[in-house]
């Protein structure tokens, strides 16, 4: 999946309501996966985090469709602890996780924007292992997002992927995303070659 999880958590200047509260923890789902098993979706806990940092560079080592190299994350599991006990107090931003067991298999986000004109967005972020890839995980995790979207009153849903992840792009437009502009020269590879971004965009409400 092209969508990184963004690695920082924003204090806004601006209010919203929720419904939940303050903090956007998304509580535990069981899923059932094309496979037969059972997934749960929760937000992550700062205990996780080791969890999470083996994620995250083992799934930027899979594939250059995401933004950066796995020798790039340099946190420490006390870092990483810090960030999502941060996020999970967050308004702003919402961290869903996806476990097969007591594997992390995929991780998603949702982030709002700050500015008056642009609260009705929200950026979604998406990253799955590759073992784990053909399983439902995404769509599952896309349903969580747009349903707690809609509850925020979100009007508009943005994410990008990377030039040639067309199963990234298959999954965002069976879940109603629509190409709207490209980004060229977007990411440089260190062999050299450069890649394209390309925004999408998802109309949920008004």
């Amino acid at each position: 999946m092209r969508c990184m999880l963004k690695r920082v958590c924003t204090a806004f200047y601006y209010s919203i309501k929720m419904k939940e509260g303050h903090a956007m923890i998304f509580e535990p789902k069981q899923i059932t996966l094309k496979d037969g098993r059972n997934a749960i979706l929760r937000s992550p806990a700062p205990e996780d985090a080791a969890k999470h940092l083996n994620f995250i560079r083992t799934s930027t080592g899979e594939t250059d469709f995401l933004v950066m190299y796995p020798e790039e994350y340099t946190m420490s599991d006390e870092d990483e602890a810090s960030w999502i006990r941060g996020c999970n107090e967050s308004p702003y931003s919402m961290l869903i996780s996806c476990f097969i067991g007591e594997t992390l298999a995929g991780n998603c986000n949702l982030r709002l924007n700050s500015s008056i004109k642009t609260r009705h967005r929200a950026e979604i972020g998406i990253a799955i292992i590759r073992e784990f890839w053909n399983l439902g995980i995404g769509t599952a995790m896309f349903t969580a997002i747009n349903e707690r979207a809609v509850a925020l009153g979100i009007s508009v849903l943005e994410l990008e992927y990377t030039e040639g992840n067309e199963r990234a792009k298959h999954l965002y437009e069976k879940m109603g995303f629509r190409t709207l502009c490209e980004k060229p020269n977007s990411l440089r590879l260190k062999d050299g070659s450069l890649l394209s971004e390309f925004y999408m965009q998802k109309v949920i409400g008004k």
